[in-house]
C-alpha cells in the first residue's frame, strides 16, 4: 500500500486527520534527529523538509492536515521530540493537538489517518515500532465510528504551545 497510501497524502480534498497513540516511533529518516534532540544539541531538520513543504502547499490551497497526539506523562524522549518538531509543523500549516492518555479511555489504541472524513486508513506497526503498512478501511459503519473518534478527541485536545509550557 506504501505508493496508494502517500498519494493520499497529495490527492484528498479538504481534511487529513491523524490520531497517533503510541509512545514511540522508529523511522531511519528520524534516527540522527532525535539522537541529537536527546543530547541537547541542534537539531538537523533536513530528513522535515519534504513534509513541511507539502504541508505549506496543500494548506496555501485550502486543504487542512490535523492530528491529536495521544500521549503518556510523562513523555518520552520520542514525545517531547515530537512536541519539537510540532512547532515546525504546526507553522507550515498543520494543527497539531496533544492529549494524555489519561483522558483518551475512549478512544481506539491504534493510529490511523482519515482522509476527507470517508478514507480510512489503519496504520500498523512491527513489535520493534516500524510502520509496516496501512489498511484501507471501506466499512461505511467503522468509518464514521472513526470521525467520532476524531470530534470527540479534537474536543479534548490542547494545542501544542498550551501543552508544549505545562
Amino acid at each position: 500500500m506504501g505508493e496508494e497510501f502517500g498519494k493520499l497524502f497529495r490527492t484528498f480534498e479538504h481534511t487529513a486527520y491523524r490520531l497517533e497513540t503510541r509512545d514511540q516511533y522508529r523511522s531511519p529518516s528520524e534516527t540522527d534527529a532525535l539522537r541529537q534532540f536527546v543530547d541537547g544539541e541542534e537539531v538537523d531538520l533536513g530528513w522535515f523538509q519534504g513534509w513541511l513543504q507539502m504541508i505549506r502547499k496543500a494548506t496555501t490551497h485550502g486543504r487542512r492536515f490535523s492530528r491529536v497526539r495521544v500521549v503518556s506523562v510523562p513523555l518520552t524522549d520520542y514525545s517531547r521530540f515530537g512536541v519539537f518538531c510540532a512547532q515546525f509543523t504546526n507553522a507550515a500549516g498543520e494543527d497539531i493537538r496533544y492529549l494524555s492518555r489519561d483522558q483518551a479511555a475512549d478512544l481506539p489504541d491504534y493510529d490511523y489517518w482519515l482522509f476527507d472524513s470517508r478514507k480510512l486508513v489503519r496504520m500498523h506497526f512491527d513489535d520493534s515500532d516500524n510502520f509496516v503498512g496501512g489498511e484501507v478501511i471501506e466499512d461505511h459503519e467503522v468509518i464514521v465510528q472513526h470521525n467520532y473518534w476524531r470530534d470527540a478527541a479534537w474536543h479534548k485536545a490542547v494545542r501544542r504551545d498550551e501543552f508544549a509550557t505545562r
